[in-house]
């Protein structure tokens, strides 16, 4: 389970503190897929920044799957990302020096697999994204909607417990990225992946099973 208390977060402008998050709290059992949704500013990017211990809030706790996600610092904040979270942003933010197929080996290489398991997890993923081909190709050769496929088979190639993606079909047509949450919503349910997703896509929403709205670092509805 997941459950966020009472996150509060605050940033400076000048002299002046803008509140972001106010008093937000939801839980989400394993394996459901959550929508976060709201205009931009609502504060969807850093509540899912919080979840996944990039930023940590003022007050309030998160925990994910029994861990005090609020409390880790250092090694083990480290340790809780690379096992246990996958990220996909909005721009895919692929490593433009690797290829494809190197990408998506990133977080097995931290993992510590085994080669002959990187190769059958990355052999996988390319065949069940429709990328086979384009295992050797650098990310300025890909289209947005196939790099956004390569950016979600490296957020998942470890198996995380929890992927968070942020706006991932802002910078794609509205056919490919139809597609895209149609296969981030099965594969992550077909491995048992908790799926909270920022978004104004109403796709995505139809595709969750629940969604909260966000106004003004508040839930709404």
């Amino acid at each position: 389970m997941i459950e966020a208390m009472d996150i509060v977060k605050t940033f400076r402008s000048g002299k002046k503190k803008v509140p972001v998050l106010s008093r937000v709290s939801f839980a989400l059992e394993k394996g459901q897929t959550l929508t976060i949704a709201g205009k931009s500013g609502s504060g969807k990017t850093t509540l899912l920044n919080c979840l996944g211990g990039l930023e940590k809030p003022d007050s309030g706790r998160i925990r994910c799957f029994g861990v005090d996600v609020t409390a880790l610092s250092g090694k083990s904040q480290a340790l809780f990302q690379r096992e246990k979270v996958g990220f996909v942003f909005q721009y895919g933010n692929l490593l433009s020096y690797l290829t494809v197929s190197e990408n998506i080996s990133f977080p097995l290489v931290l993992n510590r697999f085994s080669s002959r398991k990187k190769e059958m997890r990355i052999k996988g993923l390319l065949e069940e994204l429709e990328l086979t081909g384009l295992s050797r190709a650098m990310p300025h050769e890909l289209s947005g909607g196939q790099a956004q496929r390569v950016a979600f088979a490296r957020a998942i190639a470890h198996v995380p417990a929890l992927l968070l993606a942020d706006e991932p079909t802002a910078s794609l047509d509205t056919a490919t990225g139809r597609n895209l949450i149609r296969l981030m919503v099965r594969m992550g349910r077909e491995n048992g992946v908790t799926i909270i997703a920022s978004t104004h896509d109403n796709e995505i929403i139809r595709h969750s099973d629940r969604t909260i709205w966000l106004t003004d670092g508040k839930i709404t509805g």
